[in-house]
């Protein structure tokens, strides 16, 4: 057998793998499971952030801008690491915000991203905040949720 046969029946036996996966186990959960007993000391899971806490909290968006205004939460702020940006101003926006209530929580993509936790140290430098969360899972435990603008960007 040529190579190319070889490509093809090697191809043709995990597409025949990969649909028996998907009709015996089902379609991928592309869901964020958050487990609280497993939770750092300063990360939040949505469902607190939902049903505990009611929602009342600033949202920081630590992602890059462009991002932010495509599919951030509804009303929140953004405060990235972006050098491009100016770390200035997004102190000077958020501080009286961020002085009056009492629960800030800031996301970047996804669980993995670090940013979101050097923003929480920023702010936490300059005093401003009482509570300040990460939240498991970033934007994508967001997904699915009404918190979050539209792909157009309106906010």
């Amino acid at each position: 057998m040529n190579v190319v046969g070889q490509v093809a029946v090697i191809a043709a036996v995990a597409f025949a793998a990969s649909g028996a996966t998907a009709l015996i186990r089902g379609a991928p959960v592309r869901q964020v499971f958050c487990d609280p007993a497993k939770l750092k000391p300063d990360e939040v899971c949505l469902s607190k952030v939902i049903g505990e806490w009611k929602g009342a909290v600033v949202w920081v968006d630590a992602r890059p801008r462009e991002e932010w205004l495509v599919d951030g939460v509804k009303g929140s702020y953004l405060w990235n690491l972006d050098p491009k940006e100016d770390m200035n101003a997004f102190a000077a926006e958020l501080a009286p915000v961020l002085l009056e209530n009492p629960r800030v929580v800031i996301y970047c993509g996804d669980e993995s991203c670090g940013v979101s936790r050097q923003v929480a140290d920023r702010i936490r430098e300059l005093g401003l905040g009482g509570e300040i969360h990460l939240l498991y899972g970033g934007r994508r435990a967001l997904e699915g949720s009404d918190l979050l603008k539209d792909s157009s960007g309106a906010p």
